[in-house]
C-alpha cells in the first residue's frame, strides 16, 4: 500500500528522541525534564506507521514509563483524513525500556498488544509551506479514553502537536470521581526538541 505524503510526513516528524529541557529550565516548577523516544516498529505495516513511544525523567533515565503503540494510518471513512490509534501492552515489562534498547522492539508481534477503545485520535493536517506540515490532534470519540490495567481503571487525555521543529504533548492523568487532571500537562503543554532522529528506521 502507498501512504500518503502526509502520513509520511507524520511519522518522519515523531520518529525519534525528544527532550524538553529549554521548557524545563526556563519553568521547572511547572515542567519535569523528561526524555521521550519515539521508535518505528514493525508493525501494521500494510496500511500504517506504528511508533513505540515512552518517556523518562532525565534525573531518573533509566526508569522509563508509559511504553505504548501509537498506529498511524489514514481515516478508514475519510481517505483525507489521519488517525491515531493507541494500543497498550500485555506485558509491560517485556518492552519497558525499549526506547534506549530498541532489539527488544525486534520481535515485538500484534498479540502482545490490545487496542485502547476510545482512545484514538483525529488528525488535522495544515501544508505550512513547500512540503512542511503542521499535524493537529482532537480526541475521535466523545468518550473519555478509559482502559484497565491490572485491575484498576485509568482515564487520559491524550493529544499533540507536531511540526517539523517542534512537538507539544498534551497528555494527562484524569480523576474519573472530579474530572480534574492529576499529572503531565497540567499547565500547558510539554514542548519537545529532537535531538536524535529515527526517520531513518521507518519501515516505508
Amino acid at each position: 500500500m502507498s501512504f500518503s505524503q502526509e502520513l509520511i510526513a507524520l511519522g518522519k516528524y515523531l520518529a525519534g528522541e525528544f527532550d524538553n529541557k529549554q521548557q524545563a529550565n526556563s519553568q521547572p516548577i511547572w515542567y519535569v525534564h523528561l526524555r521521550l523516544w519515539m521508535r518505528p516498529v514493525n508493525l501494521f505495516t500494510t496500511d500504517s506507521i506504528a511508533i513505540f513511544a515512552e518517556q523518562a525523567s532525565v534525573v531518573n533515565i533509566d526508569r522509563p514509563y508509559r511504553p505504548r503503540i501509537l498506529r498511524l494510518q489514514q481515516d478508514p471513512s475519510d481517505s483525507n483524513s489521519l488517525q491515531v490509534k493507541y494500543y497498550m501492552f500485555e506485558d509491560i515489562s517485556q518492552f519497558c525500556g525499549a526506547g534506549r534498547k530498541p532489539e527488544l522492539l525486534q520481535k515485538i508481534t500484534p498479540e502482545q498488544i490490545k487496542l485502547l477503545p476510545d482512545c484514538t485520535l483525529k488528525v488535522k493536517v495544515e501544508k505550512l509551506h513547500s512540503q512542511n506540515y503542521q499535524f493537529k490532534t482532537s480526541p475521535a470519540s466523545e468518550n473519555p479514553c478509559t482502559f484497565n490495567y491490572k485491575g484498576d481503571i485509568y482515564q487520559v487525555f491524550l493529544g499533540f502537536d507536531v511540526t517539523l521543529e517542534e512537538l507539544k504533548t498534551y497528555d494527562r492523568g484524569i480523576d474519573r470521581e472530579t474530572g480534574k487532571a492529576t499529572w503531565g500537562a497540567l499547565m500547558g503543554p510539554y514542548c519537545f526538541q529532537k535531538i536524535n532522529d529515527f526517520a531513518g528506521d521507518l519501515p516505508i
